[in-house]
């Protein structure tokens, strides 16, 4: 993989002391140049797995300006999300958005559903700016993968990126309800690598971007999921860090 440009489109920087600093020494260690991060550490784990399993809502916000100064101060290595609350951060991205380099929903954590006109302002913002919007789906009505191909489907020009190859990390189903949405990507972070075969293969190297989930997941490991799915040099690199640069502006010199 050295010889792969590798971008991590989804880590997080969470408010621990020197967050930053181990972050670039994880992606140092395993190879990675470039990473785009969000607020980590909003809820602990265990909450976090009631959440997903029961529903309900987490009144932790992010403190995205935290990451955007952590960001600021990496050298251009780090590229800051927006992690908003639909309930309480729409006018917060309005105003900060031209500042990042995409929005992240986690419907987990903050207990809204895809339909939710709040989300529809997000998503109008993030057309006006061009972000790419990082969503993971739940098994619950209104957070489904359908559900996110409802959203998708009424603002065409926003590219949605489909957190873990979908829910459980094994939505082979999910891969197929998605496939003519040509604006709905995957990320691969957590997901089995059969799963994220199937996604190449289904979607096709174009439409698949490469995360590591940081720090919940080591980077060497997905990267290894990486290496293991066999692509050729084109579509390795493409997967690696070519979509994702393109999905963040990166080619076209889009402001910081």
């Amino acid at each position: 993989m050295s010889a792969v440009a590798v971008l991590d489109f989804h880590a997080r920087l969470g408010p621990a002391p020197g967050a930053t600093a181990t972050l670039l020494a994880a992606m140092d260690g395993a190879g990675i140049g470039l990473a785009a991060v969000g607020a980590g550490g909003l809820v602990g784990l265990d909450q976090l797995s009631r959440l997903v399993v029961d529903g309900g809502r987490a009144e932790a916000g992010a403190d995205n300006e935290a990451v955007h100064r952590a960001c600021a101060g990496s050298g251009g290595r780090l590229l800051p999300f927006f992690f908003a609350d639909p309930a309480r951060d729409v006018d917060a991205y309005a105003a900060a958005a031209t500042r990042f380099r995409g929005l992240e929903l986690s419907p987990a954590v903050h207990g809204f559903r895809f339909d939710d006109p709040a989300v529809a302002t997000l998503a109008e913002i993030a057309t006006t700016v061009r972000h790419p919007v990082y969503v993971v789906c739940l098994g619950r009505d209104g957070t489904r993968t359908a559900d996110l191909l409802a959203l998708a489907r009424r603002f065409p020009a926003v590219t949605f990126v489909h957190g873990h190859c979908g829910f459980t990390g094994l939505d082979a189903d999910g891969l197929t309800l998605i496939a003519a949405q040509p604006n709905i990507v995957v990320e691969t972070s957590g997901c089995f690598t059969a799963i994220a075969r199937l996604a190449v293969a289904r979607l096709g190297p174009g439409r698949v971007v490469f995360g590591t989930e940081f720090p919940l997941q080591d980077p060497r490991v997905e990267l290894a999921k990486l290496a293991a799915l066999g692509l050729g040099p084109d579509h390795l690199a493409m997967v690696a860090g070519g979509n994702a640069a393109r999905l963040l502006g990166l080619l076209e010199g889009v402001g910081a």
